[in-house]
């Protein structure tokens, strides 16, 4: 399969239709309406991008490149700022990434894309891919084009000439109906000598041109020749229509990367439902050898759909369109790690000239785009680590100085009290986030007790490790069952690496230390380095807040005409 599907965590995780509230429709939507409210209008559309390569260099001694895709588009000034990345593919010199990148197609606007790939040391393997530095990967090459340049798929090749990177470009068109499916094999052959297979699926959709572009791989399931795999969440949108043909490959993993193929099937959505209705499997089958004239083998093998259901996935727009907020709050780390105010080397340094500081930065450009949801746009700002004149430590003080209220009038607002607050208190610690979490999850609380059509966006900015992890964790776990979700933007050069631990995007949800688990995934972490000004502020915020939302309201089973 040419190691298609490896990812960090050594390719045995799933990647992509694993869950319904993920479907890239939703941050679409998101996205659409942000850039209509400031003035972008005219044609454009949503364009998915798929990404696959041959030829890479070789740059490992003992293996093959762990090559990942990043994509930057070119700002007004020139400047190129990083926009996405794919997952890593393991041992490959001819990968296919299954991770997409969507981005808003301007018919007005030349659109210039830059593509580089890089190699990704094994000693990274395990770290989360938005939290790898790119400095210290070795580059494969790059490749640019404007996405008008776009046909059925965009070829590109590195000035060296050393390996060639496809870029398939296809629109998007918006589907509300999720098709979930559990997909079980039995009598798979064993390719291991000394154990069972260790397989798993890979369903690629099939375009016009004959590619296959996949869209999905199971989790594997180890030494099982009987596998039945966790449920697979196929929108509509992602495989073109019901009747669109489908490959699913069964595949028996190998940690080298060259996994072997077990065998295959074709089959549309609709066909697949037929297999659960009337209980039958389907014969897998391996392809003839190239220029053989016998039919493809057929195997003892078979796969089964031991569950197929329908279901209509209302959008974040559909909420939104029905009158549901996003209520924003803000609250920001005042610990001495950050350093003296007054000194030009600290975080919270107020420039004389005007120049924002990391914080207000933050604040800002986050800020702007989270208040465009929010309909009165009165804030509850709240700072954290900081001693109050002629008071003890506070974990959680309103950032107005107020000992009664906490809501701050807009962004300016926030600007304001937090520069007042600075000449207020006295940098302490240490760094705490269960207090403010608390606190917001209190305003929740009392929101969902009077049936508002309120979600609320807790933002904490931070410039380093938190000091409480376990509260933190306590408190987000009891916050997971309330309307909220928390962004957390870390401000400076430090490692923030515990904050994977809190942003559960390898799957791994939060637990108490009373054993519960987080109901669903409530944080998104975010090195503020890698948020930019432009639209790629909006994709990184509405990366996976929309799905949050939606797990949230589907989890309640509350539609947005309720």
């Amino acid at each position: 399969m040419g190691n298609c599907c490896s990812d960090v965590g050594g390719g045995m995780t799933a990647i992509g239709g694993t869950a319904p509230s993920t479907s890239t429709s939703n941050q679409n939507d998101a996205a659409d309406w942000y850039f209509k409210s400031h003035g972008i209008h005219g044609i454009f559309s949503q364009i998915e991008l798929s990404f696959s390569a041959t030829s890479l260099r070789d740059r490992d001694v003992f293996s093959k490149s762990d090559p990942m895709v990043v994509v930057y588009i070119q700002e007004r000034d020139g400047a190129f700022t990083e926009v996405f990345r794919t997952e890593v593919v393991l041992n490959s010199l001819n990968p296919t990434w299954i991770t997409k990148y969507t981005i808003t197609y301007q018919f007005e606007i030349v659109q210039i894309l830059l593509f580089r790939v890089f190699d990704i040391d094994t000693q990274f393997h395990n770290v989360e891919v938005k939290m790898l530095k790119l400095e210290e990967q070795q580059s494969l090459g790059e490749a640019s084009c404007a996405l008008s340049e776009r046909e059925e798929s965009v070829p590109s090749t590195h000035s060296q000439h050393q390996g060639k990177l496809t870029v398939h470009a296809e629109e998007c068109f918006s589907s509300k109906t999720t098709a979930e499916m559990t997909l079980k094999c039995l009598n798979l052959e064993s390719k291991d000598l000394f154990s069972k297979s260790d397989p798993f699926l890979v369903i690629s959709k099939v375009v016009e041109s004959g590619m296959s572009i996949p869209v999905c791989k199971t989790e594997v399931s180890k030494n099982d020749l009987n596998p039945t795999w966790k449920p697979v969440f196929l929108n509509i949108q992602q495989v073109g229509s019901k009747d669109s043909p489908l490959v699913i490959e069964c595949f028996n993993f190998n940690s080298n990367g060259k996994h072997d193929l077990i065998g295959k099937v074709q089959k549309s959505l609709a066909d697949l439902e037929k297999l659960h209705t009337g209980r039958e499997g389907e014969n897998l089958f391996l392809p003839t050898p190239v220029g053989h004239d016998n039919q493809n083998k057929a195997l003892k093998s078979k796969l089964f759909v031991e569950k197929y259901s329908e279901t209509v996935q209302y959008t974040f727009l559909d909420y939104l369109a029905a009158g549901f907020e996003l209520n924003f709050m803000v609250a920001i780390d005042f610990t001495a790690s950050n350093g003296n105010p007054r000194l030009p080397d600290s975080l919270h340094y107020i420039d004389p000239s005007g120049r924002l500081n990391a914080y207000q930065k933050a604040i800002y450009e986050v800020g702007e785009v989270l208040q465009f949801y929010d309909a009165d746009k009165r804030f509850p700002a709240w700072g954290f680590g900081a001693r109050p004149i002629d008071g003890p430590v506070s974990h959680c003080f309103n950032l107005n100085g107020s000992s009664n209220y906490c809501e701050v009038e807009g962004i300016g607002g926030i600007m304001m009290a937090y520069t007042s607050a600075l000449f207020n208190v006295s940098l302490a610690g240490p760094t705490l986030f269960g207090h403010v979490i608390n606190r917001a999850a209190m305003i929740a609380s009392q929101s969902l007790a009077n049936d508002a059509k309120k979600y609320f966006v807790l933002l904490i900015i931070t410039d380093g490790v938190i000091t409480d992890l376990q509260e933190t964790k306590d408190a987000l776990v009891k916050a997971s069952d309330l309307p909220l979700s928390i962004l957390i933007v870390g401000v400076g050069g430090a490692d923030f690496k515990e904050m994977e631990i809190l942003d559960a995007d390898k799957g791994e949800r939060l637990e108490s230390s009373t054993g519960r688990v987080a109901s669903r995934d409530i944080v998104q972490f975010v090195p503020f380095r890698d948020v930019q000004n432009g639209p790629s502020v909006v994709q990184e915020l509405l990366a996976e807040l929309p799905s949050q939302f939606l797990a949230y309201m589907r989890s309640r089973e509350i539609k947005p005409c309720s």
